[in-house]
């Protein structure tokens, strides 16, 4: 989204404006699941809401990536091979890294629903899972990440 400041200078005998493009900074959610559907699925929910979104296979993956400094907002699946998404948050959070963390997965363990909630997650959704939930978790991930949507 491109947004303009406008000033509007006057003098007795000159009129003019000065125009000083500024771009909004769009938010960078990323996602991360070893299922491609879901992925996509995902991304595809993530744009429609006008969001810049980007996709990893794996935490590890995520990890080399530029996004593992400048995301918004991390969606994560739980049960990964290798490193799993509460594995990635622990790590994250050593290395000093706070990004608002969302958990998705298809076996919900009450343990690590309990772990990745005290450890700061927002969320913790059972897959399948109604669209609107995620939205009302990406929504206080962006807006008040202090107030969770689990």
């Amino acid at each position: 989204m491109l947004v303009y400041n406008v000033r509007i200078r006057w003098s007795p005998l000159v009129l003019s404006s000065e125009w000083t493009p500024k771009l909004a900074k769009i938010p960078v959610i990323s996602i991360i699941d070893d299922d491609e559907s879901v992925r996509e699925a995902t991304k595809s929910l993530v744009r429609s809401l006008g969001y810049d979104a980007t996709t990893f296979t794996s935490a590890e993956e995520y990890l080399r990536s530029d996004r593992a400094r400048d995301s918004s907002c991390l969606i994560t699946d739980v049960h990964m091979s290798g490193m799993t998404g509460a594995d990635l948050q622990e790590r994250l959070i050593a290395d000093g890294n706070r990004t608002p963390m969302i958990f998705m997965t298809a076996f919900s363990e009450e343990k690590i629903r309990s772990r990745v909630l005290a450890a700061g997650a927002l969320g913790f959704l059972s897959k399948p899972f109604d669209d609107e939930r995620l939205i009302e978790c990406l929504d206080k991930a962006l807006n008040d990440p202090k107030a969770g949507c689990s």
